[in-house]
């Protein structure tokens, strides 16, 4: 493959990477921002409504010390991203067919089916979580309600509602499955539209961040946020004391990067025809795409709840729902439009973003596991594997209950195996050839990889204990 790449003449991007990388590394964000692509989708992908949740309760019941958690945990997780990211443009293979040729097989294949089932039912959450978001912004803009005495009514009132969510949703996935044309010239170009969805990813990434943003910045105006608190708050002093601390901090670590995060970025970096010239774009992608509004978005959530929350004499003891929370930010000072409105939209963003890119990974996961064509119309029919989900509405309270555990389990563990595959792989002189990194380089890179393992290793069995007891 390598040999294949070499006989190629540049492309007008390659050529543009190597003339990027003569300048110092300031200079070159600007055209990096405008390459991009892949990182912001699993930005999009992770910050979801667990992220949402979790930094609402960080904020919430912690205060500001233990702002410096998330970055952590993001930071630890895009390390085995930079490994996976390093080894598909190198050897220009998927992930899948890598991990079950030169790894083990069952290990592959249980890596695909947790991906796929993963995707499908967390959509039962953020179905009536976007919904839900939806619904208060109708009521907050224009008053519209459903009398909430009529149960049957309001139930299918939140159905239509998520209905409409999945058909956007599904319309963006699937014009995203027609990734690529042939050319007039026999070679593949890449489709319109996969550059308008990551020009919309990153714009949605961008207008979630001004919304929280606004939030916090009412929430200063109203003298509810304390900054040398919050900026003591990312510098880690102290541990959690308590258990629901430590399963908060565990949460947090384990969960920054998903398995199904895991399974599609590969297939995302295959699809942009990056080669190995993209390596130093690729790390760019990750922490302009990820990394920086991960820390901002989660950051922001939590800092809003800890100055209008924390310490309060408010009952956030199992109210710590977005909309309980968007009503609560109105019950602490801030005005309807920002507590309710506008935290609403940056609610839904991440959720619609979230529903997407699972919509992506089934298809992916399941052209992968029945060599699939992407792009087919087997693998657009996939796409929409999570459309039951949008039943959530009706189901998720009761179902939840009994999914959550086993699927978070399941994932969870088959997380760290996945990290322990890349690392088998960055090491293997047969998978890699010359691109395997050697002297301290490997050492080091290998040293990282061992502490990702551990963390999210302990954060999983450690998680799974509290929920067991």
């Amino acid at each position: 493959m390598s040999q294949t790449l070499e006989s190629q003449a540049p492309s007008e991007e390659v050529l543009t990477l190597r003339a990027l990388a003569q300048k110092p590394w300031y200079a070159r964000i600007p055209k990096y921002v405008a390459l991009s692509g892949p990182g912001w989708l699993q930005g999009a992908m992770t910050l979801g409504g667990g992220s949402a949740v979790t930094s609402l309760t960080i904020g919430a019941v912690f205060g500001y010390e233990f702002l410096w958690v998330q970055p952590i945990a993001m930071l630890i997780g895009c390390i085995m991203l930079f490994a996976l990211s390093y080894q598909t443009l190198q050897s220009q293979k998927s992930p899948f067919e890598s991990m079950k040729k030169h790894v083990n097989p069952g290990i592959a294949w249980a890596w695909a089916i947790a991906a796929f089932a993963s995707s499908i039912i967390w959509g039962f959450a953020h179905y009536p979580l976007s919904a839900g978001m939806l619904e208060e912004i109708i009521l907050v803009s224009s008053g519209f309600d459903v009398d909430q005495d009529n149960e049957l009514g309001r139930d299918l009132y939140l159905l239509l509602l998520a209905i409409i969510v999945w058909a956007g949703c599904a319309f963006t996935a699937w014009k995203y499955g027609e990734q690529v044309d042939e050319g007039a010239d026999g070679k593949s170009g890449q489709h319109n539209a996969v550059k308008l969805f990551e020009t919309g990813i990153k714009l949605l990434s961008g207008l979630i961040v001004i919304a929280f943003a606004w939030v916090v910045i009412s929430a200063s105006l109203n003298d509810k946020i304390n900054w040398g608190a919050v900026l003591a708050g990312y510098i880690p002093s102290s541990l959690p004391d308590t258990s629901e601390g430590v399963t908060m901090m565990m949460a947090a670590l384990g969960s920054a990067v998903g398995i199904n995060m895991t399974f599609i970025y590969g297939f995302t970096l295959l699809h942009k025809k990056w080669t190995p010239e993209h390596v130093e774009l690729s790390r760019y992608d990750i922490g302009m795409g990820l990394v920086v509004p991960y820390i901002l978005i989660t950051s922001l959530i939590s800092i809003a709840a800890a100055g209008a929350f924390f310490g309060s004499d408010l009952d956030i003891q199992g109210k710590l729902s977005p909309t309980q929370a968007g009503k609560m930010f109105m019950s602490a000072g801030l005005d309807e439009v920002t507590s309710r409105l506008i935290f609403a939209f940056g609610i839904l963003g991440m959720a619609v973003g979230s529903l997407v890119m699972h919509m992506l990974c089934c298809g992916s996961a399941a052209a992968a596991m029945f060599g699939w064509q992407e792009g087919s119309l087997k693998y657009k029919l996939a796409l929409l594997a999570p459309t039951p989900a949008v039943l959530g509405v009706f189901v998720w309270s009761t179902m939840g209950a009994y999914v959550v555990l086993p699927t978070s389990a399941i994932c969870g563990f088959l997380l760290p195996i996945a990290y322990i595959g890349w690392a088998v792989l960055h090491n293997k002189k047969d998978y890699l050839g010359a691109a395997r990194p050697e002297g301290l380089k490997r050492h080091l890179f290998n040293l990282a990889m061992l502490i990702c393992i551990v963390t999210v290793l302990t954060s999983v069995v450690y998680s799974t204990y509290v929920k067991l007891g």
